[in-house]
């Protein structure tokens, strides 16, 4: 049997395209991109290209790109780099409610630099209470990061409405998005939020691992993490992986020439599962604020009806199933993720939480066929209750 690829959100196949793209760069050119030879010379313009493609995808100058090794690096770089250059104006951060730990716990060690950190709120629809982020923000405030996009149930946050109040009560904050689930989803313009930095990582936009991007909307200062030969403005230095990196920026390109359309195909498909769902009674829905809070296409959640959703995991996987029972960064942590108890969800209804997750390349058959197989199994573990 075919295997059905129901976790997008963890990480998505390389574009055919991409990966065709980086080939040359492992055999034919290999050089190091800082050498002056011609091959060398060659392997600068390709990272030049690279960086060309995601500057257009995000709405940034090219100059502006810092090349990482994932968006975990991104945002270790955005949030030490912006909090430790504006210490002089002061040392509160606040952070957003459902951070990936890469932003998260970069932003509690700076405690240990006698930085302030708070976190803001949910409100009961699991969206960020921007209310309560307005009234936080404070002159002394130097750092103020929130995702786009949940991870978990798709919630798209309202960064523009945030950075407005940022900018009227904070002049000397920063502001740093993790954009990870929603570029090629959602439109992802610098200029247009508003904000300092976003994060990219390429594994999930249909590029390799191990490549992504910082990229930022002006020269604010920022000081880096890792020193050595001068490498992306000096931010990030070391030698640069040219074939991710190509990958990256051709898959930033095609994400967002190609977003109306993929969107258009995982709405539909996303609910066709809605629809097989709810009519086979496999478990209830999770969208919180539907229909007036603005969702990700691709991600669905529900309540399986049975054991917890670790068991469901298990019993799919040996049968070609790949889903998730919440965001891969956080399915072998003990606690439940803050944003299922901000819908009201108790702790039992948290474990069984399952979250699809569709793709560019999913298709119709695919997802059907993941259905029968999903019905099958809550049959086969009804009987064992």
């Amino acid at each position: 049997m075919e295997s059905v690829h129901f976790d997008h959100a963890a990480s998505t196949p390389v574009d055919e395209r991409v990966l065709e793209a980086m080939q040359r760069w492992w055999q034919e050119n290999y050089a190091n991109p800082s050498s002056r030879h011609a091959a060398g010379v060659a392997a600068a313009e390709a990272l030049d290209e690279a960086r060309r493609r995601v500057a257009w995808a995000t709405g940034a100058q090219p100059d502006r790109v810092i090349f990482t090794s994932g968006a975990t690096e991104a945002n270790n770089v955005a949030v030490f780099g912006h909090a430790r250059a504006r210490k002089q104006h002061g040392r509160h951060v606040l952070v957003g409610p459902l951070e990936h730990p890469s932003t998260k716990m970069p932003a509690l060690a700076l405690k240990e630099e006698g930085f302030e950190v708070e976190e803001l709120t949910l409100d009961s629809s699991g969206a960020l209470d921007i209310e309560d982020a307005g009234a936080r923000v404070r002159p002394d405030t130097v750092l103020v990061t929130n995702m786009l996009a949940n991870n978990e149930y798709g919630c798209i946050f309202p960064v523009r409405e945030l950075t407005r109040r940022v900018r009227k009560a904070a002049p000397h904050a920063a502001i740093h998005v993790d954009s990870v689930q929603a570029l090629g989803k959602v439109e992802v313009d610098i200029e247009t939020l508003g904000v300092d930095s976003i994060a990219i990582s390429a594994h999930k936009i249909n590029g390799p691992k191990g490549a992504g991007a910082l990229v930022r909307a002006n020269d604010a200062a920022m000081q880096p993490l890792t020193l050595g030969g001068g490498q992306e403005s000096g931010l990030r230095a070391g030698t640069q992986d040219v074939p991710a990196i190509c990958g990256l920026g051709l898959a930033a390109k095609l994400a967002e020439s190609e977003r109306e359309e993929s969107v258009a195909q995982m709405t539909e498909l996303t609910g066709l599962l809605k629809s097989e769902i709810n009519g086979r009674g496999l478990g209830r829905l999770i969208e919180p604020g539907a229909p007036t809070q603005a969702l990700l296409p691709n991600i669905l959640s529900f309540i399986v009806d049975g054991p917890p959703a670790e068991v469901f995991l298990h019993h799919l996987d040996a049968r070609g199933v790949m889903a998730s029972a919440g965001s891969a960064c956080q399915s072998n942590k003990r606690s439940m993720n803050p944003a299922l108890f901000a819908i009201g969800l108790e702790e039992d209804e948290a474990r069984r939480l399952l979250r699809l997750s569709i793709g560019k390349k999913s298709s119709r058959e695919e997802v059907l066929r993941g259905v029968e197989v999903l019905e099958g199994v809550r049959s086969e573990l009804a009987r064992h209750v």
